[in-house]
């Protein structure tokens, strides 16, 4: 997805309607900023408004995501591309959540190992727990059985080496 594109074209349709930011913004239900910070490239709307978007500007939901006008005859072809690419932006902002999650468990350990004398099991759950959300994400967007296994088995090496941590 070009933000930049995307936010061009829908200043450009905003402009064509007529409307101000304000007023799209007041239609979404949302703030001036946001409509902003589109236009400008900084970030994607929220995906729960590309239907009441498009609605307001008059142009397809596949002609936002494309960031131009598309002829009749394309409309397929950048269906599918549109489709694509979202299916990446989702998968990246699963692997967000992981690191997120992984980022979360190492402040835990971290917590623990200023109140206790550290041991290797923390720096090897640190380890797993990385690999784990590796192999997870990776399996979530290629289906891989192998990336499946393999960050079950780390996941299984997090979950020892914490409570080994723990208990010592």
């Amino acid at each position: 997805m070009n933000q930049e594109r995307i936010g061009k074209f829908i200043a450009k349709q905003r402009k064509l309607k007529e409307l101000t930011q304000e007023e799209l913004a007041e239609k979404l239900g949302i703030t001036k900023n946001a409509v902003s910070k589109w236009e400008r490239g900084l970030c994607l709307m929220d995906m729960s408004l590309l239907k009441p978007l498009s609605e307001i500007l008059g142009v397809s939901i596949n002609e936002i995501l494309a960031g131009e006008k598309i002829e009749e005859k394309d409309i397929p072809k950048k269906s599918e591309e549109n489709i694509i690419k979202l299916t990446e932006l989702v998968n990246l902002k699963s692997m967000k959540y992981g690191i997120i999650g992984m980022a979360l468990f190492s402040i835990v350990l971290i917590l623990i190992a200023f109140f206790k004398d550290t041991n290797m099991a923390s720096i090897v759950s640190l380890l797993c727990a990385y690999n784990c959300v590796t192999f997870l994400s990776r399996y979530k967007i290629r289906k891989d059985n192998t990336d499946l296994f393999i960050g079950i088995m780390f996941f299984c090496g997090v979950i020892c080496n914490t409570i080994a941590f723990i208990l010592s």
